[in-house]
């Protein structure tokens, strides 16, 4: 049996699902569980990159968290303090504005209804879906499949006990803007919008049925893995978020993961050749394993340190 971590991987790969809930995009009304006791002093994983004039830090995100999750250790908010910028995936993590007109064209199809793609069964198991959210099928009906299929990872992941609101971009963006830091990023929301919508069809219907299919998974998917996370545990993260996805899923990975690390080393080495400290966020899955954005650099020729 496959593996179920498609929720896994999209909580800590692209920041654009939990940025499309802040839109309103998200159909879910699902109440989030009451805070969690809080955990000792978490300890995620961080890197530094160095050069005569510059050091930039890289951290590892989780765009979801449940309430009371402790995370921002003494270490990470000394690094924080001393960075004149943050740089996230995208600046846009917070602002419904700066999502509608992209989803009106890359996100819906009104020439084509969902259901018209859908099996019986898998329309059945949709509305069984839609309802746990709080939601109707029909909501879906103009939506894309992978427009869709970032619904349900909200919903799924809300109906475990998580929430949108509580992802660490969204908090170091609010933080960073408190204080008057400069905030950046690595794309825009059409670049991040476009990577699944011109996934290839037959990618795209997977990516919806591995939804749809997780979708009663979260919190058996989702709570080792942020465990891991909060730990720092690389070997966790590897596991689920490069290793089953490579085998399960090789086409979204390489667009999701390869090319955007590719292109985030190129990026990073640009910032080396100015000076002053960064601060750079994204998701967990992009700093860990074979392809990511340290071993990236590395082939540039630049060095990273656990930090």
């Amino acid at each position: 049996m496959r593996p179920k971590t498609l929720l896994a991987k999209v909580v800590v790969g692209p920041a654009l699902a939990f940025a499309l809930a802040a839109s309103g995009c998200a159909t879910s009304t699902v109440r989030t569980a009451a805070p969690a006791p809080p955990a000792p002093p978490a300890e995620p994983a961080m890197w530094v990159v160095r050069d005569a004039d510059s050091t930039i830090y890289l951290f590892g995100t989780v765009h979801v968290m449940k309430p009371g999750t402790v995370w921002k250790t003494p270490r990470v908010q000394a690094a924080l303090t001393s960075a004149e910028e943050l740089v996230l995936e995208i600046e846009e993590v917070d602002d419904p504005n700066a999502m509608a007109p992209v989803i009106q064209r890359y996100g819906l199809d009104l020439t084509r209804p969902l259901s018209s793609r859908l099996t019986e069964a898998e329309r059945a198991k949709l509305g069984k879906a839609a309802a746990a959210m709080g939601a109707n099928a029909a909501a879906f009906e103009p939506m894309r499949p992978w427009l869709v299929s970032l619904q349900l990872v909200v919903g799924s992941l809300m109906k475990a006990g998580y929430d949108p609101n509580m992802g660490v971009d969204r908090l170091l963006k609010a933080a960073a803007v408190q204080s008057g830091q400069k905030v950046t990023a690595f794309e825009t929301v059409e670049q991040q919008m476009r990577f699944f919508a011109e996934l290839p069809p037959e990618v795209e219907m997977e990516l919806f049925r591995q939804s749809l299919e997780d979708f009663d998974e979260g919190a058996a998917v989702f709570d080792p893995l942020a465990d891991g996370w909060a730990r720092g545990d690389l070997s966790v993260l590897e596991r689920y978020l490069v290793t089953e996805w490579k085998a399960e899923a090789p086409d979204l990975y390489r667009v999701l993961i390869v090319q955007r690390n590719q292109d985030w080393a190129r990026q990073i080495e640009a910032r080396l050749k100015g000076k002053g400290v960064s601060f750079i966020a994204v998701g967990a899955g992009h700093l860990v394993g074979p392809d990511s954005v340290q071993r990236q650099l590395e082939a540039r020729g630049i060095r990273s340190a656990r930090y």
